[in-house]
């Protein structure tokens, strides 16, 4: 991500370089229009010759001037050249302008936007040539066989700019990233050889045509190829996924809609109970496809094997039904067996070289990572070894599971929704972060989990897995200790809280809680439950440690007494542990991150302020290098770009803000003037957020019910 540096215009009121600072920029509709003149200028075409001509209230084909301008085999037998351009600006029926326009505008203006209007005009034209020649070659050659269906499309017309447009939407896909690149291929793809074998009609065999060669142009032209590799697990259960939709909604539509395609004839006499059993078992299953379940496999395999055999039986028992009189011929149900078996036995080739993907075992209880588990303590002394970030001691508190990782380093995370959410920075030797987080998603994905890693370093972002995506979700703040003085203007509101506490007799004391008095540690979990009663909501966890997890021994606590006391605020400090030292082969604490910050209700106004600046001054004083302040979760930088996963960052932000206040926590800090460093969230693509989403809500209210999340959502709205 690169932001611009913004300078100052120049005296005459232009900024460098001579462009005026009062131009206009361009509305994002005159951007669309000077962008896309190719897919404007067709759709008024086709709207104007529709309207001219009446096609856009009556079929073009009862026209007669339609076998003139059309285009197919009789056409182009005849000597009718121009139909293959003049065909382009005219539809059929006037439904089929609902049905074509979103594809001329979504297919044909994408491309012109990401291509330019010469490039896109060539694929458009190539693409229209390819599969109106394409598809009357095909007819030319296969109609003499004496085959029905050829010989009937071999005297069909058709016009159209669809064929164009598909060419230009195959090439547009070429340019998406992984995984989307393939999801998009698939789906095409999937679409044009359906619509062939069911529909079968002369604008379905030249859209396959088309389509078929502009998927491999588009990944055999340099300009446009990109690496294939291998599906992923993931990749190989949507596929798996999708196929099994696919294969239910053909038989659905076996069942409902008469056709006559190229393999053959279908009136509507699918039987009912064999359709509502496939369609009732691949309802039941989809979702463990999903998953990778190895039972949902094996009952899709199963499925896959019944259809198959009972289209064996089928054909075996046709001649015998078509000799007894009880069919006129094959061609009544011929459509009906070699269509879906063609499908199903597709599916089954599928499930069969991808069966890797379906590993995972039914029982939650099971479906732990395959990789060593680690104790509490285990996690620590490998902190201890290799050095960790500014939350890595979160991952010792107890809900999070904690696995080996890397060889002798380790990694936590927490399952919510289906989701292993790994916290920060996987603990682990120089030079092996990449391994440890591509063994998590492998071995996240092996348990049917989806893997993402929440408030992960620039570092980590950097080795994240290949084709994952990355964005900032915070900023964590960090004080720097070495020379330390609360001297200067930006440092005025610390310096007036500190003379303060001064006047008023408010001492400072940094202690260990679990050593304080039973009447120090009293007034610290009265001031904590009073302040969670009042958010309405049970405390947030996950990057929030409570009174609890401030009862380490480890942890530093720094508390803020009267003369009588009187207890006025707390804060916890966790311990950082910096790199590995070289010559002794262990770390030691570099630093100290801020957690958990509680005040008394009418207390002393100013103590978070007081009690932060006197922590950073006690650490300072002993040597330490830093403090971090911690960066507010789900609190996004201003300059930071914004992307999709934001919006659903900003949904569970905003659902929590009025009560939690992390955007005001996040303008606090300011007030001690830290550097900042980005905090990302690393995922494998945008399919993945919206389950991502609520397992962050979950993670961070783990005991909040449907009626806590209702109510705060309310509270937001009034907020607002």
């Amino acid at each position: 991500m690169s932001m611009g540096v913004a300078r100052e215009p120049d005296a005459d009121g232009r900024a460098p370089g001579g462009t005026s600072t009062d131009r206009r920029q361009p509305s994002w509709a005159a951007r669309v229009i000077r962008r896309t003149p190719l897919t404007i200028g067709l759709v008024l075409a086709l709207l104007v010759v529709g309207a001219s001509t009446g096609s856009l209230l009556a079929p073009a084909s009862r026209q007669p001037w339609y076998p003139e301008i059309a285009t197919g085999l009789p056409a182009l037998a005849e000597g009718h050249w121009w139909s293959l351009f003049t065909a382009i600006f005219f539809l059929d029926r006037p439904i089929v302008y609902l049905v074509l326009l979103p594809l001329v505008v979504g297919g044909i203006g994408w491309g012109e936007w990401r291509f330019g209007s010469l490039r896109t005009a060539g694929i458009f034209i190539a693409g229209h040539l390819v599969g109106v020649l394409g598809g009357a070659g095909v007819l030319a050659l296969v109609s003499r066989t004496g085959w029905p269906w050829a010989e009937r499309l071999a005297t069909e017309l058709d016009v159209g700019p669809s064929c164009g447009a598909l060419a230009v939407l195959v090439f547009a896909i070429a340019t998406l990233p992984a995984p989307w690149r393939l999801r998009a291929r698939i789906a095409v793809g999937t679409w044009a050889g359906v619509s062939l074998l069911y529909l079968g009609q002369l604008h379905d065999l030249e859209h396959a045509i088309s389509v078929l060669v502009a998927l491999l142009a588009s990944g055999w032209l340099p300009a446009f190829r990109r690496p294939a590799g291998r599906p992923t697990q993931r990749e190989w259960r949507l596929i798996g996924l999708a196929g099994l939709i696919t294969v239910g909604a053909v038989q659905v539509f076996d069942l409902i809609v008469p056709f006559d395609g190229p393999l053959g004839s279908n009136d509507p006499t699918a039987s009912l109970v064999d359709v509502a059993v496939d369609v009732v078992v691949i309802l039941v299953i989809a979702n463990g496809i999903r998953q990778g379940y190895r039972l949902a496999w094996l009952a899709a395999i199963l499925l896959g094997a019944y259809n198959l055999a009972a289209a064996a039986l089928g054909f075996a028992i046709l001649p015998l039904l078509v000799d007894a009189g009880v069919l006129s011929g094959p061609g009544d149900v011929l459509g009906l067996l070699i269509a879906p078996t063609i499908l199903w036995i597709g599916m089954m080739l599928l499930l069969i070289f991808g069966r890797g993907a379906w590993r995972v075992r039914l029982r939650a209880s099971r479906r732990k990572l395959d990789a060593q588990p680690l104790t509490r303590q285990e996690l620590i002394e490998r902190l201890r070894r290799h050095g960790g970030d500014t939350i890595s001691w979160m991952t010792s508190w107890d809900a999070n599971t904690r696995i080996a990782a890397a060889g002798d380093g380790a990694i936590a995370y927490q399952a919510h929704a289906g989701v292993a959410i790994m916290l920060g920075d996987p603990i682990v030797p120089d030079g092996t972060r990449a391994q440890a987080l591509s063994d998590f998603e492998r071995i996240a994905q092996q348990a049917g989990l989806i893997p993402c890693v929440f408030s992960a370093s620039g570092a980590s972002a950097a080795a994240r897995p290949a084709g994952w995506r990355s964005v900032i979700v915070a900023e964590d703040t960090i004080v720097d200790l070495p020379g330390l003085a609360f001297t200067g203007k930006a440092w005025g509101a610390v310096r007036t809280a500190m003379n303060r506490a001064a006047r008023e007799g408010v001492e400072f004391r940094m202690v260990r809680l679990a050593e304080e008095p039973w009447n120090v540690l009293a007034q610290v979990r009265a001031i904590s439950e009073q302040w969670t009663g009042d958010k309405g909501l049970p405390e947030m966890r996950f990057t929030l440690g409570t009174v609890e997890e401030a009862l380490d021994p480890e942890v530093r606590v720094g508390i803020a007494v009267d003369g009588e006391g009187n207890l006025h605020g707390v804060t916890s400090w966790l311990p950082v542990y910096g790199p590995a030292d070289p010559e002794t082969g262990a770390a030691q604490v570099a630093g100290w991150t801020l957690d958990l910050m509680r005040r008394r209700d009418g207390g002393f106004g100013p103590v978070m302020e007081f009690l932060i600046a006197a922590s950073a001054q006690h650490f300072s004083e002993e040597g330490y290098a830093f403090v971090s302040l911690s960066g507010a979760p789900l609190v996004r930088p201003e300059q930071a770009d914004a992307g999709p996963v934001d919006l659903v960052l900003e949904r569970i932000g905003g659902l929590i803000e009025p009560l939690y206040g992390f955007k005001s926590l996040h303008r606090f800090k300011q007030k001690f003037n830290p550097r900042h460093e980005s905090l990302h969230l690393l995922y494998r693509d945008e399919g993945d957020l919206p389950r991502i989403g609520i397992a962050l809500t979950r993670a961070y209210l783990p005991d909040a019910s449907l009626r806590d999340l209702v109510a705060s959502a309310t509270a937001a709205g009034k907020e607002r």
